[in-house]
């Protein structure tokens, strides 16, 4: 399948833009935005950049995706036309172009990088999350799930590299080679695109759009969105009406798109057998909880609306933020950027599985609003139930938790609380035993002084051994934190009791058995997980935890 190869796509020639932007020093004054409007021209007789491949997206396969305009490949690639200068999503309404005309590029970014525009009418920036990563090198995915956390909108190219234990150099050419563009490119459209999107869905002021999508001065949002489109923020919100929100309304609404199929039923079920009181509710309508970014409160409110392919977040902040970290977090909440598809074909190989993943088409992994707090409630629920485990969660958030007090969530009472409060915390006093409670403050002192990231910095194999290294935790709680906390689409606790059974056919099967069977199942090895916990019924919690924590 071409859409799931190891993209290798370069820019050459001498029209190239990777040396101007995104490319030269990172110094505080050398960002993407220096000089943009000498960077990006509009292509009239054919693109200002020339892309050669060793490992091509399959062009003929890309046309004829095109061509029926098939919803399951939007944003598996988009489609940049030489001679109007725009790029497109597959399901482009507009009359389809000549196929010696088009231009194949597995992201957004490397299509603007190639000095093209998004098209108004299909709106890229509303596209699913592109799997542009699927089958590069994992520096480049662990590279890209730092970009989405928001590693480039204050930090250098050269920090992020050192986060990722790489040189510079050598993290600029992977992105070249896999993405056919730079690192500050991606991180630039992602802010750009994002942007858009909320001049199009918010009657927010220009200014609280800048700064929501993670820029740091108007003059360069202002010069980003007319680089990108050709027009001024006004201009490009005056020429695409939208209902909006309410003048005067605190709560923003934002549509979070997916890859279908999607089942909603199964995630949202799963989140709410584990949902913390006060901090998390959830109902047959949809999932809240409250949030803190940055010492700000807010609230969300997350549904799907039925036969749309996105979900709807109301979001409702105590003052300004970066809206675009919101989104990334609630993104990796309910795994919106996985491609079923690509899922799916790998897991129906194995007899085993076929049926569960045939009966819950779009089944997802479950992740988290915030790694850390994962983390505390995995430990917090080793050897004892679900629901005891929620208990204790619950009374954690109620004893440190900042307190919380917004309109129309009442029912969100505490945000949960920060390492640092746990840290010097005498946890036994909320019902933890005393193991339990100093590897919560283990856990707490490591991330609040930085020895501990919980992100995509490494691999699954250093995060496994870096959470091992706390007292505490073992090989099933590593696996399971890794597998929801931080995206870890191959983590897979083979120890776990449940997942024994379910591959059971008499005596549940050794760990060690489980693992060589788990290897026919990767990358994917994490959806395997919940496809064995929930199996072709209802989603249900994991029977019972392994006793491996």
């Amino acid at each position: 399948m071409p859409f799931g190869a190891d993209h290798t796509i370069r820019a050459i020639g001498p029209n190239s833009r990777h040396s101007r932007l995104g490319e030269g020093p990172d110094t505080p004054g050398d960002t993407p935005f220096a000089d943009l409007h000498e960077v990006r021209k509009r292509p009239v007789q054919g693109p200002q950049t020339r892309y050669s491949s060793d490992v091509p997206l399959d062009p003929d396969a890309c046309y004829r995706a095109l061509r029926t305009r098939d919803a399951r490949f939007d944003g598996r690639f988009f489609t940049a036309v030489r001679t109007t200068g725009i790029y497109c999503r597959p399901v482009c309404p507009a009359r389809t172009p000549k196929r010696e005309n088009c231009l194949f590029l597995p992201c957004a970014a490397a299509a603007q990088e190639a000095g093209y525009r998004p098209c108004l009418r299909c709106r890229p920036e509303a596209a699913p999350g592109t799997p542009a990563w699927v089958g590069t090198s994992a520096t480049v995915s662990r590279a890209l799930g730092l970009i989405s956390e928001g590693t480039l909108d204050g930090d250098s190219v050269e920090k992020l590299a050192s986060r990722l234990g790489i040189g510079e150099r050598h993290l600029r050419r992977l992105f070249l080679l896999h993405l056919g563009a730079s690192p500050l490119a991606v991180a630039l459209t992602r802010r750009t695109l994002f942007a858009m999107n909320l001049i199009d869905e918010t009657n927010l002021p220009m200014a609280e759009v800048a700064l929501s999508s993670g820029f740091s001065s108007i003059r360069r949002f202002n010069a980003a969105i007319r680089v990108t489109t050709g027009m001024s923020p006004r201009e490009l919100r005056r020429i695409r009406p939208r209902p909006r929100i309410a003048a005067g309304s605190s709560t923003i609404s934002l549509r979070l798109p997916f890859r279908p199929p999607y089942d909603w039923e199964a995630i949202r079920d799963f989140l709410a057998l584990r949902a913390i009181p006060g901090v998390e509710a959830v109902g047959p309508d949809g999932y809240r909880r409250s949030l803190s970014l940055d010492g700000v409160h807010g609230a969300v409110d997350v549904r799907k609306p039925a036969g749309q392919n996105h979900l709807i977040a109301r979001i409702q902040l105590s003052s300004a933020t970066p809206l675009i970290q919101v989104t990334e977090r609630l993104r990796a909440l309910f795994d919106l950027s996985a491609d079923p598809l690509e899922i799916a074909k790998c897991l129906e190989r194995d007899p085993r599985l076929r049926k569960r993943v045939r009966a819950r088409p779009g089944l997802r992994i479950p992740g988290a609003w915030d790694p850390f707090e994962l983390a505390v409630r995995a430990i917090v629920g080793q050897q004892i139930s679900v629901r005891g485990a929620t208990t204790l969660a619950g009374r954690l958030a109620e004893s440190y938790g900042e307190k919380l007090d917004l309109e129309g969530f009442e029912d969100l009472r505490f945000v949960f609380p920060r390492p640092d409060a746990l840290a010097r915390a005498d946890l036994t006093s909320v019902g933890l035993t005393r193991t339990r409670a100093d590897a919560v403050s283990a856990l707490a002192s490591s991330v609040a002084s930085g020895e501990l990231r919980l992100d995509a910095s490494h691999s699954l194999e250093k995060s496994e051994a870096m959470l091992r290294a706390i007292p505490g935790i073992g090989s099933w709680t590593a696996q399971y934190i890794a597998m929801r906390a931080l995206q870890e689409p191959d983590a897979f606790p083979e120890s776990d009791l449940g997942i024994r059974r379910a591959l059971s056919t008499g005596r549940p099967p050794t760990p060690a058995q489980v693992a060589q069977m788990a290897e026919a199942w990767r990358p994917w090895r994490g959806y395997a997980a919940v496809y064995l916990w929930t199996g072709g019924a209802s989603p249900a919690a994991p029977r019972r935890r392994s006793p491996h924590s």
